[in-house]
């Protein structure tokens, strides 16, 4: 009869202790994705990527602003506007390949069969950088067609 009692507490401690954790992860809300999710989840070297394509972005603006308002002063930046426009997508698809061959080498080592869902953050990390890439680019192509309509003016005006 003891040994019936302390092996019954036994099995029903032992349940308890094994239900807590799939009940502590079941009661968890599931964790949407968002650009800011993907960022914070990206190894360091995406992140590092991602922060150098959103300074450039700033650059750009920055450039084609300080070159329009120096007047008919024509001073240097269409060069870096020019590199970017090429430069910027080009990142951008570095980091695609970059993110895709780290999503194919994890799928290879494993030997487990993984739902679609299991690869949406690597598909939104691969997204992520790609459209900041080709922000940068399209930022850095209309600086600059401004910059170039800026020295079209200072140089052909009578």
């Amino acid at each position: 009869m003891i040994i019936h009692r302390i092996t019954r507490r036994a099995a029903l401690a032992t349940a308890v202790l094994l239900a807590a954790p799939a009940a502590a992860f079941a009661a968890q809300a599931p964790v949407k994705l968002t650009p800011v999710v993907a960022f914070t989840d990206a190894p360091p070297a995406m992140k590092g990527l991602m922060i150098l394509l959103i300074v450039a972005i700033v650059a750009a603006v920055v450039v084609t602003i300080r070159k329009v308002a120096s007047g008919p002063h024509l001073n240097g930046g269409s060069a870096y506007l020019s590199a970017l426009r090429l430069g910027g997508p080009l990142f951008g698809l570095l980091g695609v390949a970059l993110t895709a061959m780290a999503m194919s080498l994890g799928t290879a080592n494993i030997n487990v069969v993984l739902p679609m869902a299991a690869y949406a953050p690597g598909f939104v990390e691969a997204s992520l950088v790609f459209g900041l890439g080709v922000l940068a680019g399209v930022v850095a192509v209309i600086g600059n067609w401004i910059v170039e309509a800026r020295i079209d003016r200072a140089v052909l005006r009578p």
